[in-house]
């Protein structure tokens, strides 16, 4: 194995399929070498003698298809081949084609440097020697050879669309005429250079146009073609490339977990009879937006348990045209959907938007994954295809008419990518929501076929349960709250308990030297000797060495200038924080009481009071269904919707989850806990609408019980 394919994939932390195409590409080099003017047909030969599923390079050139799963990482790999061919064989010029506008702005940004997902970041050889980066925008305004005195890489981006809407214009590309900076034009430059290698992102877009005709005039000694769907759509049906050479399908990635599972979800024997088509979108939309902010609780609650970095989920509406689009914006924007909470949080994205309008919804668009900016919602029609790569989607509502397959297609891989890279483990957080109550099960149906490269989960989610609003609540001490600390990652969402409580010190900089007093107070926890309780804080020379401790860590403000500015008296604000801190401590005495001899304890009988335990009879059910595994999921029933033989069993079962609770030692009264809790149940509720209630709220139910049974705990030791 080339040493360079071990190094570029530890720098690149590149996954396995990735991994797997670079080692394809170095052992192609290895029997094929590229140069200009190659035997096209003997190539062929060679490569299909390894590669069988390469029967045909499809082009003028060698060229090969790698196809990898959308959010398997096609970008990255780019700049892996590039990598590659640049310290291996000494590559230096890269053409790289778009088949849009959106794709083509991506790429120009990931090949920047200092970028969020710069695709050189970690090869060193890059670090001192930026590659240059040529565009269709700025090609003609610079000399070609810029960049080369000290071989530097050169990568040309450019947009097949612009190059394709110039042939059918009649005329010759812009990208052929004649350049004043190298008395040719740009194309014939490019041509003539020796070691020109072609990489096509998305090469699907454009197998057949005009454009791409007039590219294989390049003559690149190699082509390297990236697609998540290797194949054409032609009057017989869809087309397979004849150059793939390695394929890493949808339901591979979603086995080995580099993206979400893709989830349908409808509510529980949801029968449209009666319904108009407006109520069937409204119920859709609702029932997406509650789905939704579950989903965004979930994320936050995450985020601050696992210490990683907040993400803020959005919903995606399909419309069927701009009409519908704007017809959906107003409705969310009224002060009767959703009590007015979505009126900023949505845009519409579709060719209706012209001049600031346009620019305010790009610009929202694109900072759509940011906690910062506030959208939640984005109404599309049809502009949202491939290259628009977020990892924030968690919901879509397709409104638009379509069959099953198109809807699973259209509609899954923009959503697909990890916001963390890699599944949490979390259900919720690891799941791409389809909400097609009225398309359900023929997308079932469809992701069944023996053809289908998915499978889709269902997940069934209690409409009682999702009507009501939940939200992620930040609870820190009292005495924080009064130094001014803040949480890290406060977002939109997010409640801070005891956030009414006046802070101890009004300017910045004094709370900022009290939150250093604080820290610095924390370090005499593990001194005893010099802080035996809290009141010893109260000493001058404990006092004075805090404010020493302060004066040394304390940083000045960039425009503090002495004499300019009033300096916090440090002095004062140490004695208010140590004044605040006794106030809101107590010292805890460090006493073990330990049990003599054999210790026994249990719960005495008792009946339980029931009189506030009346849940109502659950009603409807949402269902979610994994199209890949085919899992179906029923969120809001306590053990995963499993049916008990007796109706005391789902309470006994919630109840032997307490540590404190032994089924062997308790199971007598453990029944009649249970019982009595049916019995009280069955005085207002059927058996059957008992029996729902019992596994929708089987943990709140046996938290109402473990409660009550703690005020009859009992315990007897020989002594202390």
């Amino acid at each position: 194995m080339n040493r360079h394919v071990n190094s570029i994939t530890g720098r690149l932390s590149l996954r396995p399929p990735q991994r797997r195409s670079l080692e394809i590409l170095d052992r192609i080099t290895e029997i094929a070498p590229p140069g200009k003017e190659p035997d096209i047909n003997a190539v062929l030969e060679i490569i299909r003698s390894e590669f069988p599923t390469v029967t045909d390079f499809e082009r003028e050139f060698p060229s090969l298809c790698f196809a990898l799963a959308t959010g398997v990482g096609k970008t990255r790999l780019m700049g892996a081949f590039i990598s590659y061919l640049h310290l291996a064989h000494g590559i230096n010029n890269f053409f790289v084609l778009a088949p849009n506008l959106t794709i083509y702005n991506k790429l120009i940004a990931d090949f920047t440097p200092n970028t969020p997902k710069y695709v050189f970041k970690g090869i060193a050889e890059f670090a001192t020697n930026t590659p240059a980066i040529i565009t269709g925008d700025n090609y003609d305004q610079r000399d070609p050879a810029s960049g080369s005195l000290f071989g530097g890489v050169r990568v040309n981006i450019f947009n097949i669309s612009k190059i394709n809407s110039e042939v059918r214009g009649g005329k010759s590309p812009r990208i052929k005429r004649l350049s004043e900076y190298i008395g040719e034009s740009y194309f014939d430059y490019l041509a003539g250079l020796p070691d020109l290698v072609m990489l096509m992102d998305e090469s699907h877009r454009y197998r057949a146009s005009a454009g791409i005709r007039a590219i294989n005039e390049l003559r690149p000694i190699l082509g390297l073609e990236l697609t998540a769907t290797p194949c054409v759509e032609s009057a017989r049906g869809a087309v397979t490339f004849k150059n793939v050479i390695y394929d890493y399908p949808l339901g591979r990635a979603m086995a080995d977990g580099f993206v979400k599972e893709p989830a349908v979800v409808t509510r529980k024997d949801f029968n449209p009879a009666g319904m108009s088509a407006e109520e069937i979108e409204r119920l859709k939309l609702e029932d997406g937006l509650r789905l939704h902010e579950s989903v965004k609780v979930e994320l936050e609650t995450y985020a601050r348990e696992s210490g990683n970095a907040i993400v803020k989920p959005f919903l995606l509406v399909i419309a069927r045209d701009t009409t519908h689009a704007g017809q959906l914006l107003s409705l969310i924007q009224s002060d009767g959907f959703f009590e007015g909470r979505y009126k900023d949080k949505v845009i519409q994205v579709d060719s209706s938007q012209t001049g600031a309008k346009e620019d305010e919804m790009v610009e929202r668009l694109l900072k759509v994954e940011l906690t910062s900016e506030p959208t939640e919602i984005v109404i599309h029609v049809n502009m949202l295809k491939e290259g628009w790569d977020v990892t924030n989607l968690y919901t879509i509502v397709p409104l638009r008419a379509a069959n099953a397959r198109i809807l699973i297609e259209q509609s899954i891989g923009r959503g697909l990518r990890l916001p963390y890279g890699k599944r949490t483990g979390v259900t919720a957080l690891d799941r791409l929501n389809i909400i097609a109550h009225d398309k359900f099960q023929e997308i079932i149906e469809e992701a069944n076929k023996p053809d289908s490269t998915i499978r889709l989960q269902a997940v069934v989610l209690d409409a009682d349960e999702l009507g009501e609003k939940t939200v992620t609540v930040v609870s820190q001490s009292q005495l924080a709250t009064r130094l001014g600390f803040k949480p890290a990652q406060v977002t939109s969402s997010t409640t801070l308990a005891g956030q009414d409580e006046a802070p101890a010190f009004s300017k910045p900089e004094e709370q900022k030297v009290a939150q250093i007093a604080y820290e610095v107070i924390k370090q005499y926890e593990n001194q005893p000797q010099s802080l035996p309780t809290v009141e010893h804080l109260k000493k001058p020379e404990i006092q004075a060495a805090i404010v020493r401790a302060v004066e040394e860590q304390r940083t000045p403000g960039q425009m503090e200038l002495e004499g300019l500015t009033e300096k916090p008296d440090i002095a004062a604000v140490v004695a208010r924080t140590v004044e605040l801190v006794t106030q809101q401590t107590i010292d805890i005495p460090r006493i073990l009481v330990v049990p003599r001899g054999e210790v026994q304890s249990g719960f005495k009988p008792f009946t339980l009071n029931l009189d506030t335990l009346r849940y109502p009879a659950v009603s409807d059910e949402l269902w979610i269904q994994t199209l890949r595994t085919n899992e179906r999921e029923v969120l809001a029933l306590g053990r995963g919707g499993i049916e008990e033989e007796r109706l005391e069993d789902y309470v006994v079962s919630g109840l032997v989850d307490f540590d404190d609770i032994s089924y062997d030692e308790h199971a007598d009264l453990l029944y009649d806990l249970a019982s009595q809790t049916v019995r009280h149940f069955q005085t207002y509720l059927s058996d059957e609408e008992s029996r729902k209630v019992l596994r929708c709220f089987q943990r709140d139910i046996a938290r109402f019980i473990h409660v009550q049974m703690q005020e009859h705990y009992w315990e007897e030791a020989a002594g202390y």
